[in-house]
């Protein structure tokens, strides 16, 4: 007998929950708030660019993903981004290495391919542009019920894969009587997220660095993360730079609502200085993406997470597993999903 599925997030987690579902009798439908699926892992085109503007790469830091898993997804247009990524401290001091070796894979059309290439090989069902704004527990299953009023369901299962805070909005707005409805909004209320803005920046002249990204491990710096999109085949035309700036949690909780003018100036500036190269205080033209609830900063006590599991209600997500990464949050809704399917 088919179980209908509904995944609110189609991202990695709610990709990775279609994913292991794909060779069971069981329909996934996924919901997302936004045009196209993919989540934080999202690639934008703009000027003849194209750059990957929340997650930049895929890093599970071994070759095993790509025998086992890229491949199949289909290798083409899987690319390596070959130079390192190094270090700044609080001081702008830039120092050689991270520390956390394997490939960072993307593909030249944008890290977005990967939650597209695995919706397609699970044929799971997606409504775009669809908000859940609540969902009930009804004698035959869950309903749930998107900004526009429309009813979708019933479902055999939920699960919910935004970032921790609107997961807790939505369990808030949920209409089942039941103490685990109670325990999991309390754990997935405490779990704290950190918010970025992600800047961009681009120059009509190419950079000559010995390495793809900054990052600033103390988190002392504003610049929290800094890296060159024409590292990435097919990304930027030759000759030209475009910066992927993703500011600190406390900057980005300060300017998140500055207009994007004065913001990238700031930000240009700060670039600069870092860089020690003044003719970054001037590009040609910017954007921006802001990220309310980017990174976990903890997980959910493993127990709370699936205490309404029996009653068809689940959560995944890199908040889930507690490390705020691509193939983590994917890995984690692939676990989550064979649960669903009855495969754990």
């Amino acid at each position: 007998m088919t179980r209908h599925i509904a995944v609110v997030g189609a991202g990695a987690a709610g990709v990775g929950v279609a994913d292991a579902c794909r060779d069971t009798p069981t329909e996934v439908t996924l919901f997302d708030k936004a045009s196209g699926i993919s989540g934080r892992a999202a690639t934008r085109r703009k000027n003849g660019c194209r750059y990957d503007h929340g997650a930049n790469y895929i890093n599970p830091g071994g070759d095993a993903w790509v025998d086992g898993f890229l491949d199949d997804l289909g290798s083409d247009g899987l690319v390596d981004i070959e130079l390192p990524v190094w270090t700044h401290d609080a001081d702008g001091g830039i120092a050689e290495g991270r520390g956390d070796g394997g490939p960072k894979w993307t593909y030249a059309r944008g890290i977005t391919q990967f939650a597209k290439r695995v919706r397609t090989r699970a044929a799971a069902t997606v409504h775009t542009e669809t908000r859940i704004e609540s969902f009930a527990r009804e004698s035959d299953g869950w309903t749930l019920t998107d900004t526009d009023g429309e009813s979708h369901g019933p479902f055999d299962a939920v699960v919910l894969t935004p970032p921790a805070p609107q997961t807790a909005d939505l369990l808030a707005a949920t209409e089942w009587s039941d103490e685990r409805l109670d325990r999991l909004h309390a754990a997935v209320d405490a779990v704290g997220f950190r918010t970025i803005r992600a800047v961009l920046l681009h120059y009509p002249f190419e950079l000559d660095r010995p390495w793809y990204a900054l990052v600033n491990p103390d988190r002392e710096h504003p610049v929290g993360w800094l890296s060159r999109e024409e590292c990435k085949p097919e990304h930027v035309p030759d000759g030209e730079s475009l910066l992927v700036v993703q500011m600190a949690p406390d900057w980005s909780v300060e300017h998140y609502d500055e207009p994007l003018d004065s913001a990238a100036d700031a930000v240009a500036s700060l670039v600069a200085t870092l860089l020690d190269d003044v003719r970054l205080t001037e590009p040609d033209w910017v954007d921006d993406q802001g990220w309310r609830y980017a990174l976990p900063e903890s997980s959910i006590d493993a127990a709370d997470a699936r205490c309404a599991e029996d009653a068809g209600l689940y959560v995944a997500g890199d908040w889930v597993a507690g490390e705020g990464r691509v193939h983590v949050a994917f890995e984690n809704g692939r676990t989550v999903g064979r649960r669903v399917a009855g495969q754990e």
